[in-house]
């Protein structure tokens, strides 16, 4: 919602500097808050063309479908893939490309990761594109803690559906209501950290890779790392991995940014 936000009140200014032939979206899902830079070129009278690059192919499908109807002059390509395996099979557009990386997705790498991702990311860029980055900032730790533990349960159920899926997927036996969520803020390395704690001793046999392993009451597994930042901290990363940021937007409460940056 706070990234949202953002680009509600600077899409149209970030398209009116970047003036883009092409945008290309990595981990693009379902495009909702691309709506808001497309409904920007509009205002600005520039009409890229948009490439959605994501690992699902219903979510791409879906969001074509729904895109063309809202914007009749939009020429969209779909690129299915894993941008974990980098960036030199993607296709290039000639011109000026706007790169989104949005929704914080950089804050799920650890810092070596993100920093590999970024490089490979500057090495398919050219000295023209722009680098649009959403990141999750640094904040009260009660703050932080209340929305990886809301009182809904929302993110528990997403945490515990990882062996929902482990089960449909690998033909795995983890008994779900046999684990409980817990998301800690560290505050030395400014992430969060997302675990499944074993409630009781559990023989787990996953088929598809025939393995088979124990684990007992107050093991865990980590299923996720959600990193925070200061403004600071994210230029220092950009830079390092070769990018001049050119602009930061926040929410009017700092909980998030967006950086716009070159390359160097």
């Amino acid at each position: 919602r706070k990234e949202d936000e953002i680009l509600t009140q600077y899409s149209s200014p970030i398209i009116d500097q970047v003036r883009p032939i092409n945008i290309l979206e990595i981990g693009s899902g379902s495009s909702v808050k691309t709506e808001r830079l497309l409904h920007a070129c509009n205002t600005v009278d520039c009409f890229p063309t948009y490439s959605a690059f994501d690992i699902s192919g219903d979510a791409l499908l879906s969001a074509k479908t729904r895109l063309d109807k809202k914007f009749p002059w939009l020429e969209m390509s779909l690129l299915l893939g894993d941008y974990e395996a980098g960036f030199t099979h993607l296709p290039r557009v000639a011109g000026v490309n706007l790169v989104l990386f949005l929704g914080s997705t950089i804050g799920n790498l650890s810092r070596d990761s993100a920093l590999i991702q970024l490089r490979a990311l500057h090495g398919y860029m050219s000295s023209r594109d722009y680098l649009l980055l959403g990141y999750d900032r640094v904040k009260d730790e009660r703050v932080l803690n209340a929305a990886y533990n809301d009182q809904e349960g929302l993110t528990a159920a997403f945490n515990l559906n990882m062996l929902r899926v482990l089960n449909n997927r690998l033909k795995g036996n983890f008994v779900v209501d046999g684990f409980e969520h817990s998301a800690v803020y560290d505050r030395d390395k400014q992430q969060i950290v997302m675990q499944l704690v074993a409630k009781s001793n559990q023989k787990i046999k996953l088929e598809k890779l025939s393995a088979d392993f124990e684990m007992h009451v107050d093991e865990v597994i980590q299923t996720e790392i959600s990193r925070k930042f200061t403004i600071e901290t994210m230029d220092d990363l950009l830079s390092e991995a070769n990018f001049n940021v050119v602009q930061t937007f926040s929410s009017t409460d700092n909980y998030f940014s967006l950086a716009l940056a070159t390359c160097a």
